[in-house]
């Protein structure tokens, strides 16, 4: 969708909708980013975003760091909320198996709303931190020096100015057309009828069904809406996508062979808390994310543990959000 010039027609909405209200880019802003990253199921799609949201508010005398943090924090949540995120199905897979019949549609009926309400506490919290530009004197200080003034506003981060062809809306609507079947299969499995494709036997987890269709999407793309390969690969969401592929793989699988070796001792040492408190495996998750890096793998590596200590389904599904820790990393 990015090599067809889909990603920069969305990027547009949001800027358009950002610049419309500048006054209140501290609320907007992390709602745009959650969103893109529910739409889409990674938070790599936000970096252009940032810039534009930093510009906006700098012109308009609002400190960046009010709508930058919490915007970036949104990006990262909306994982947990997303139907086609790999966080999502694999807690949807493990938790079947565990004898929790949940989908992705009840996953982020969850997690939607809770996310959305803790963002905006966030943002509210975040929405006159620190002092108004205007009225920083260290700020005010930097722009007496004519170089750091033209740097700050003799330019403007913005995607207004790209041309977006019909072929760029018109991967956006394969897309979006891609998002709606797979919101279909989960929508079909509440109506109780499954009409997941069946494999020796039994049917295909959702995270091959988000797969197949999203790849058969993706060609549907290069056919119709001349989207280059080579420009996906070479694009910021492919590459920093890439590099978290091969950086959260070596941490992952570090953290992994660790939990495999002391999982009797972990399991010991929680059961008693858990069994108690069955709230506080929340904090187990958050710690052990810290050191995985990745809300997929701490699903993988975490949720068996915790469903074999006999908590229940809905109070993992309701610890969700909980997976976040990748801003803890500097």
């Amino acid at each position: 969708m990015q090599a067809s010039g889909g990603m920069d027609w969305l990027i547009q909405i949001a800027e358009r909708l950002l610049r419309k209200h500048p006054k209140y880019i501290t609320i907007l802003a992390p709602l745009c980013t959650f969103f893109l990253t529910v739409l889409v199921g990674t938070g790599h799609v936000v970096y252009t975003l940032m810039p534009i949201i930093c510009d906006i508010s700098l012109k308009k005398g609002i400190r960046p760091e009010r709508p930058c943090g919490v915007a970036s924090i949104a990006s990262q949540v909306g994982i947990t909320c997303s139907p086609i995120a790999a966080a999502v199905a694999s807690f949807v897979i493990i938790s079947n198996e565990n004898g929790f019949d949940v989908n992705n549609l009840g996953v982020i009926a969850i997690t939607i709303p809770a996310c959305i309400c803790g963002l905006m506490a966030a943002a509210a919290w975040s929405y006159n931190r620190g002092l108004d530009l205007d009225k920083d004197p260290q700020f005010q200080a930097r722009l007496a020096d004519p170089k750091m003034k033209e740097y700050m506003y003799g330019s403007t981060a913005s995607v207004l100015d790209k041309e977006v062809s019909s072929h760029a809306k018109a991967a956006v609507y394969i897309f979006l057309g891609a998002l709606a079947v797979i919101v279909l299969f989960s929508v079909m499995q509440i109506a109780e009828h499954d009409i997941r494709p069946e494999y020796n036997g039994k049917p295909l987890g959702m995270n091959i069904i988000i797969q197949i269709v999203m790849i058969a999407a993706a060609a549907l793309m290069i056919l119709f809406c001349k989207a280059e390969p080579k420009k996906a690969v070479a694009g910021p969401v492919w590459q920093s996508g890439m590099v978290a592929v091969v950086a959260i793989y070596g941490i992952a699988w570090l953290a992994d062979t660790y939990f495999s070796n002391y999982l009797d001792v972990m399991k010991s040492g929680l059961t008693g808390i858990v069994s108690e408190y069955p709230w506080s495996i929340a904090f187990a998750f958050f710690a052990v994310s810290v050191l995985i890096n990745s809300q997929g793998a701490v699903v993988v590596a975490m949720l068996p543990l915790a469903y074999s200590l006999g908590i229940p389904g809905p109070v993992l599904l309701g610890r969700s959000a909980k997976r976040l820790r990748l801003l803890l990393h500097p």
